[in-house]
Formats: structure tokens, C-alpha cells, sequence
């Protein structure tokens, strides 16, 4: 075990990734499985317990609503305080009570952020007085449920508790939580009344199972301090004197010096060398390869020295006892006052944990690709294998489609017609109601599975309803694709997933429309997929539509001379753009930079460019860091994607500027974008405009609907070479309805009726088991708009290397196979880096994955190479991707070398003329 000392100095670690905000659909209330359709009663109540919670432990705040609605937040919808004092007939007996109203969905209700409050592994337990009040009969269902958001993954649900509640008659709703790591953000809600129904609430409780083992606070790693009692409140525990003795002050001097900041201050005394000092032992603490800043304030006293220098230095002892020193910081402290000492180091030439040693193939003996696993699917057999989850009911219908949807249609190719018969959902009383199946004896790990069927909706609907292919993989609800259904045809959805863990039980279940709406569903399949047939197809469009025939005509030699003389060509760099995200921290590290200039064409700045990190408060502006990286890329030739001039998102909004006024506001936006695009005109090539314009509109809230074509229309005028994109995520997946490629499509076309000059769409490409034909039907559909198509932000994910290189090359071909396509960026390839687990393509340190090593065989696959003789015409033809070229010709007596290039164009050769 190595050992690292950090002394006069305090440390803090600098890896600010960016965060998605992704919201669930109301269909994703329930983590629920049953054994048979009795069973469903129980779902749930496993985790109900008598809390017992006192409110002296009470993490909620502003539990009784006696400060109105201060620290909640209303989720979509609207509400008020019932005070005791109220004539209101259930006030009497209860107190201050919140009333929810206006839902239009049984997710909206009352929730409350609980980030900093909780800590992993600890076990908490809830309780809350609930009721109902509106249009209903008999009972309805409330739902106490955690929110969990995580940097670049998809949001979490979990259900915390569940209570039956009647009109007029006050309930206790029970249950706890742990969570075994800590997420971004952890938001509490209260849910589950059907739309229409006001859900009341009048108090809540959440304390700590065991008060002593809880901590407050996050323990996330982005910003969390390393060094322990950094200011020095537990005394002088964790600090040691190297060489000398520390004692601690509230004075020195007579009282001429007293602490900057605190109560106390640590001398370092009875010093004899230059190198004592105080000291702290950071082992275990601090990552390889992870930006650190290291910042104290300093100052010194007595033998008559006015100034001098004082440095913070690492001292690193590897396990065979060789030591190194490395400087981080150093100032020239006086006698006279207080003095800042600030630097930042990278610490990465020694391991500092064992290696994870690498994954190897998943072995699946005989995997059977495109096997339903769905018991009875076509219903030949009633509805046997089925079950009602809840109380609904099931039974068949005729009149389904014959032929399967279409993008399983693409993944099976020539199959058996469906029979034309469908599960028809009557009674639901809950969204979540609908057919189940248990599923988890069928499944085998680590293949990916896609998810197919045909739904349709009943009549009784409000509007366009959402519906969901569900599975619960034990305690996980796992999405595995949505359709919004909005009339009486049929719809396709398609969704994949897979497990990587062995799991106990996993049910798939429909679910989604309002609850008294009938769900119909046909056809429903199951597959694994066989992602090397998809490959080969892939790799034949590839050929048609990433080459193109040239010919190279020779001149400068006599026929004679040039017939038969040898030709070699060799491509150096293909056009097409491969890029990737990078950060401030990142370029310190000269490893990745050599990784990342060898490898990649285009970048995207991960936080740099954001206006929440060039101005976090008002007119303090912070451009040195997308500065540095700006001359950085420009060095290297390497064009840059602007991401991101504005971010449509509330929670990404700095808090100064949620408090502007509208005229304020609109000021702010117009000066956001001209310092913007005014200091770094004709540098980016790319701007994302307003980013995630599917998923937020605190701009559009607050300034109106005509901001978001504004924002193009300003960003044209102050830089016309830009190119300008939307950009939003899950367009490319089947799991997110407010994305889909329909709503995509429609968000462009309504932004080009405005007059926004939209340049290009990006799809973040945030995804999990991607399956071809779903990603190619997505792109099918965007590309009908005519602009240009980018994977703007690409990662995939799994704990295996080998699956994880299967994800990426299945993203990276049907890319590089679609027409519409012109660029891919990933999010990231260096570990420790990343925005989500498992995700990187090189390790910390520096050894390439399968990952990795995946997208260089790629790369490499797509470089032409030709070789033979020039023939009677004086020609030589070849075939070939687009882009860069060395051609060698050997004539008898000398070679010539020179380069060329092949573009873009249409299907017609290219004629490039060789002079000798």
C-alpha cells in the first residue's frame, strides 16, 4: 500500500461532469412482481413498516405546512395550506393540510428535495397522514416514491410506500428506503390518485433508523473535500508536525494575530528545517488521474523574518519504499496578514489501487436469436400464461394487425404473421393495471433483447395517453419502450433491454394509459438479437454510401513510361467526423491529450462553454477555461461543437437568473449570446442553441414561445458559419414519449415556420443495449427533414468490456451506414472522466479496453487501400472512403509520393489528376 501526504495545504476535487435531467413517464410508479394474479394485493407492502419516527430526527422540511408550501415543490399542477383554524371539515381534526389539485396525471403531486439530508447505507423510515378528495369511488392508491438522478443515466424510481385512501378519511402511509450509493439528487414525492382526483397531505416524516450511524450531507465526489477537520474544528485530529510539533491558536502575538476564518488556527513550530511542517495523510482519498485544487491560507511569525516562501507539496511512497515529491503550491507568505497559497495537481504515476482485471466474453451457449419468449403471444391458448396485474381484467379480442411492427420486422426478417388476436384490459382503476407475465427463467444474461408489440387504447381518454412495455427485474422498474397512443389505431412500440446481473424474479408487464381507459395489446415479442447478422447488412450499406469510384489519371510521363508502372494508395485520414467530449481537468493530463489528438477530429467542450459555468454569478465571468481548450484543439486542428448557449432546463438555470424579471431576463439572454458568440466568432463550428428543448422550457415559460427561434435568429447574425442544432436525448431509443422522432420532427418544423435557421439535429446518444433497426428507424425518420444528423454526446454502458464494445459498434455502424448522418461525438473515453459507470474506453491508466480497442478496429476498417498498375489510359481505379490519400508510383527508375483528397459527391466517379 502506497502512502500520500498533502501538507499546508487543503484539497478539493475538480470533476464536474454534466447532468441529465431525465424525467419518467407516469407509467414508471410501480417496481413490482407477483407470482399469479392473486399475489397482486401484496405488491408493495414488503417494505411497509410501523416507523415510529419522531420528528425530532425529521429530515423534511417545513413538515406540517405551517410555513405554507415553503421547501416543497409542486410537480405540474397546482395547490394551497388548509390551516387549522379553517372551517374546512377535515382541518378540525388534522391541522395545516396541503390540498394538490389540478392533476392532469396520477404522477403529479407535492415532493421535496432531500439531496443533502441523506447519506448511502443508511436505512430511513417514512411516515405521512395522506387523503383524497374528488370525484371517485371506493379507494384509490397514494404512492410515496424517490426520485434518483444520476450524471448522464436515466433517472430512478423507487416506491417507498403505498396506502389505500377513501374520500373524507385521513390515512397512514409507511414504508423506508436505503440507498446503497449516493445519487446527483434524490427528490421525495407523494403520487398516485387518478387525474382529477386532489390528493391531500398533511404531514410527512422521514428520519434515520438508527440516528448514530447517519451523516447529513451528500458524499458526492465532484466537490467533496479530501482532507479531513480542514479547519481544524475537531482540534488537531487527523494532522500530524512533520519534523516539528503543531499546536493550535485562537491568538498569536498579543492578539495582533487572530484566525481568518473560525475559531482557531495550527501553528507548525520548534522548526529546525525548511521541509517541516503540518502534514495529513490523504492515502486512499485522492484518484489517479483526477484533477485536484488545492488551496489554504497561510501566514508566518517570529525570528524576526518579515517574508518568506511557504509551499504545499505531495509526498507519494510507492510499496517498494521509493519516495517522490511533487509541488503543488507556493506563495510568499509575510508576518503582516493572511495569505492565499493555491495550486492544483494530477496525480498519476503510480497505481493507486489494484487493477480491475478485465472482463472476459460473455459465454452464451447457443443464444437463440429471435426466439419469442412470451408465453402464448398470439393467444391461441385464451389468455393462459397471462395474468391481471391488479384488478383489472383480461380476455381476446379479433381485429389486431397480421403483420409484425416494423422494427421487429427489420430484426426478424421473413416471419410467421401474427393471428390477428389481442389481450383486451378492462376495469384498470391504476395506470400500472394491465396483462403480466413472469419472464426470469427464460432470460440469459448479458444478451440484449428487443421488445416489440402492437397496443391501441379504448375510448374514455382525456388525451393522448402514454403506454408502456415494463419489466420489474426485482426491485428495479426497467423501461422497455413507450408509445403515446392518442386515437383508435395501432401502435408500434419497440424498446430494448438487458440484464447483467443474475436477478430472482423478472415480470414484463403493459401498462400506462389513465386509469378507466381499456388497453388493448398484440403481438407482444421478446427476442434476443443477432447483432453480427445486423453488422454484415450494415457494412454492405456502408460501402454504397460512405466510397465512391475514383479514378486517378497520371500525367507528366510519356505512355510509354507510365504503363504498368506500379501504384500504391494508402487513405491517411477519413472525413467523416469522430469526436469527443473533453474538460478543463482533463488536459492536464498529457496522456489523454495524446489519446485524444491521435484518435479524434471534432470535440465538444463537456461543462466549459455552459453559462452556468462562463458567468455562475452575475457579471462573474469565467472564460479561462474554454479559452485554454479552445487554443488547445486549434493546435491540433481539431474543430469544436459550442455546447451549449442556452439549456432549456430549469434545474440548469443558475439561481440569479431564475430570479430575473421578464424584462431582466430577456436583457440577460441577449447579452448571454453576444458575449458568447462575439468572443469566439468563426471558432466553433457547431452550436447547440437551447439545449434539450424536448424536456424543458423554463426560456420559453418564462419570455414567451417566440425565445427559441429568437436564440437562432441572434446566434445567426453574430456568427453566420456557425452551423445551429437542437439537441435532446432518448430520441433514438423508444423509451422517452416526449422525444420520440415524431415529437423531434415536429419541434423543427415548428422552429423553421418561426424563421429559426436551424442548421442540424443532434441526438445525444445517451444509451442502454442499443438495437439497430430501433436507432435506424429513429434516424429513417429525422432525415426525411433533409438536414444533417449528429450523434452529438455518445456513450454506452455495461459492466462487461466485450458488450460494452458490441453497444458501441452497433451505435458506431448505424451511424456510419445512415445517409443522414454527418458526425459522431462521444461523451468521454478516459475513465474517471466519464458521466456514467462503465462507460470508458481507456482505463486511468491509459490501457484501451475492449471498448477501446473496438472503435480503433473501426476506424481503421473504415481507411481504403489500393495497390497495382497503371493501366493503357494512363488511369489507375479504385474504390474508396472519403478523405485524405499518400499515393507511391515506382517507375523504373524513381518513386513519386503524392497526396490527394476524395469528397463527397454524388454517385458518379471522381477524376483526380496526378502530375509525375
Amino acid at each position: 500500500m502506497k502512502r500520500l501526504l498533502a501538507y499546508c495545504c487543503r484539497t478539493r476535487a475538480s470533476n464536474k461532469q454534466k447532468q441529465k435531467h431525465s424525467q419518467r413517464s407516469e407509467e414508471a410508479m410501480e417496481n413490482q412482481q407477483v407470482d399469479n394474479a392473486a399475489d397482486d394485493k401484496r405488491i408493495g407492502n414488503q417494505n411497509m413498516v410501523n416507523s415510529g419516527s419522531s420528528h425530532a430526527t425529521n429530515i423534511i422540511e417545513n413538515h406540517d405546512f405551517c410555513g405554507g408550501l415553503q421547501s416543497w415543490h409542486l410537480n405540474c399542477c397546482e395547490g394551497f395550506i388548509i390551516s387549522a383554524d379553517s372551517d374546512h371539515s377535515q382541518a378540525k381534526s388534522a391541522g395545516n393540510y396541503a390540498v394538490v389539485t389540478n392533476r392532469k396525471e396520477c404522477w403529479q403531486g407535492l415532493e421535496q428535495d432531500i439531496t443533502g439530508r441523506i447519506s448511502p447505507g443508511s436505512t430511513y423510515l417514512v411516515s405521512a397522514s395522506v387523503g383524497v378528495s374528488g370525484p371517485l369511488e371506493g379507494c384509490v392508491d397514494v404512492l410515496a416514491t424517490l426520485k434518483m438522478e444520476y450524471q448522464g443515466l436515466a433517472t430512478k424510481y423507487s416506491m417507498v410506500g403505498r396506502s389505500s385512501v377513501s374520500n373524507g378519511k385521513w390515512e397512514k402511509l409507511e414504508g423506508k428506503f436505503s440507498l446503497s450509493t449516493m445519487p446527483d439528487k434524490v427528490v421525495f414525492y407523494l403520487e398516485g390518485p387518478s387525474p382529477g382526483v386532489d390528493l391531500l397531505i398533511q404531514s410527512v416524516v422521514i428520519s434515520c433508523s438508527s440516528p448514530n450511524e447517519c451523516r447529513n450531507g451528500s458524499t458526492g465526489a465532484g466537490d467533496e473535500d479530501i482532507v479531513l477537520n480542514p479547519k481544524f474544528e475537531d482540534g488537531l485530529n487527523n494532522w500530524s508536525g512533520r519534523g516539528c510539533k503543531t499546536v493550535l491558536h485562537d491568538s498569536m502575538g498579543d492578539g495582533k494575530i487572530v484566525p481568518q476564518s473560525g475559531k482557531v488556527f495550527a501553528a507548525a513550530t520548534e522548526r529546525t528545517q525548511s521541509w517541516n511542517g503540518i502534514q495529513q495523510d490523504i492515502t486512499g482519498r485522492v484518484q489517479r488521474k483526477l484533477a485536484y485544487e488545492a488551496t489554504a491560507v497561510v501566514r508566518i511569525f517570529g525570528n524576526n523574518v518579515t517574508s518568506s516562501d511557504v509551499r504545499a507539496t505531495l509526498w507519494v511512497q510507492s510499496p517498494n519504499g521509493r519516495e517522490q515529491y511533487i509541488g503543488i503550491a507556493n506563495v510568499q507568505a509575510t508576518d503582516k496578514d493572511w495569505t492565499q497559497l493555491k495550486g492544483k495537481f494530477l496525480f498519476k504515476r503510480i497505481p493507486i489501487q489494484k487493477k480491475v482485471p478485465p472482463s472476459s466474453p460473455p459465454d452464451i451457449e447457443n443464444p437463440p436469436f429471435g426466439v419469442n419468449i412470451i408465453e402464448n403471444s398470439n393467444l391461441s391458448n385464451s389468455t393462459n400464461g397471462w395474468f391481471p396485474l391488479g384488478n383489472c381484467t383480461l380476455s381476446v379480442g379479433t381485429g389486431s394487425p397480421h403483420i409484425l411492427p416494423p422494427m421487429a420486422r427489420d430484426s426478424l426478417g421473413v416471419h410467421e404473421p401474427l393471428s390477428g388476436r389481442y389481450i383486451l384490459v378492462t376495469k384498470r382503476t391504476q395506470t400500472w393495471m394491465g396483462p403480466a407475465q413472469m419472464i426470469g427463467d427464460k432470460l440469459k444474461l448479458f444478451l440484449t433483447y428487443q421488445v416489440s408489440a402492437w397496443v391501441r387504447i379504448g375510448s374514455g381518454a382525456t388525451g393522448p395517453q402514454n403506454v408502456n412495455i415494463a419489466l420489474g427485474v426485482d426491485n428495479q422498474w426497467v423501461n422497455g419502450g413507450q408509445a403515446e397512443v392518442g386515437d383508435n389505431r395501432w401502435h408500434e412500440v419497440g424498446g430494448s433491454f438487458r440484464i447483467e446481473k443474475q436477478p430472482s424474479k423478472v415480470m414484463v408487464y403493459v401498462q400506462g394509459p389513465a386509469s378507466g381507459v381499456d388497453l388493448m395489446v398484440a403481438g407482444l415479442q421478446i427476442f434476443p438479437v443477432d447483432r453480427q447478422a445486423r453488422f454484415r447488412y450494415l457494412k454492405r450499406q456502408t460501402e454504397k454510401i460512405r466510397k465512391r469510384d475514383v479514378i486517378l489519371k497520371f500525367s507528366g510521363l510519356d505512355s510509354s513510361s507510365a504503363f504498368g508502372c506500379f501504384v500504391k494508395v494508402k487513405q491517411s485520414q477519413n472525413s467523416f467526423p469522430f469526436g469527443t467530449c473533453i474538460s478543463r481537468t482533463n488536459i492536464d493530463n498529457e496522456d489523454f491529450v495524446d489519446f485524444f489528438v491521435k484518435n479524434f477530429n471534432w470535440s465538444v467542450f463537456g461543462n466549459e462553454l455552459k453559462w452556468y459555468w462562463t458567468e455562475p454569478q452575475k457579471g462573474n465571468f469565467n472564460y479561462k477555461d474554454a479559452d485554454e481548450m479552445v487554443d488547445l484543439c486549434k493546435t491540433h486542428n481539431i474543430e469544436m461543437r459550442g455546447h451549449c448557449i442556452f439549456w432549456e432546463v430549469v434545474d440548469t438555470v443558475q439561481q440569479w437568473i431564475r430570479s430575473l424579471s421578464q424584462n431582466d431576463l430577456a436583457t440577460a439572454v441577449q447579452s448571454r449570446v453576444t458575449d458568447l458568440l462575439t468572443r469566439y466568432k468563426g471558432k466553433f463550428s457547431h452550436y447547440d442553441v437551447n439545449n434539450e428543448m424536448l424536456h424543458g422550457s423554463f426560456y420559453q415559460d418564462k419570455l414567451g414561445k417566440d425565445i427559441r427561434a429568437n436564440m437562432f435568429k441572434m446566434a445567426s447574425q453574430l456568427d453566420p458559419s456557425a452551423l445551429l442544432f437542437v439537441n435532446d436525448y432518448h430520441v433514438e431509443d423508444g423509451c422517452d414519449t416526449r422525444s420520440a422522432p415524431e415529437k423531434y420532427i415536429e419541434q423543427i418544423l415548428d422552429l423553421q415556420l418561426q424563421g429559426a435557421p436551424v442548421g442540424g439535429i443532434g441526438i445525444q446518444g445517451h444509451i442502454d443495449s442499443p438495437v439497430g433497426p430501433i436507432i435506424c428507424s429513429a434516424l429513417d425518420k429525422l432525415g426525411i427533414l433533409g438536414l444533417p444528423i449528429w450523434f452529438t454526446e455518445l456513450d454506452v454502458s455495461s459492466s462487461n468490456e466485450y458488450v460494452r464494445a458490441d453497444d458501441l459498434e452497433v451505435m458506431l455502424r448505424e451511424a456510419f451506414a445512415n445517409p443522414a448522418v454527418e458526425g459522431i461525438v462521444l461523451w468521454g473515453f478516459w475513465e474517471l472522466f466519464m458521466s456514467r459507470e462503465n462507460s470508458h474506453l481507456v482505463n486511468a491508466e491509459g490501457d484501451i479496453n475492449e471498448a477501446g480497442k473496438r472503435y480503433l478496429e473501426l476506424k481503421r476498417e473504415w481507411l481504403s487501400s489500393a495497390h497495382g498498375h497503371i493501366d493503357e489510359q494512363g488511369q489507375f481505379k479504385f474504390r474508396g472512403f472519403h478523405g485524405t490519400y499518400s499515393i507511391e508510383v515506382s517507375t523504373a527508375s524513381k518513386k513519386f509520393q503524392k497526396t490527394f483528397v476524395v469528397d463527397k459527391g454524388d454517385d458518379s466517379p471522381v477524376e483526380v489528376s496526378i502530375a509525375l
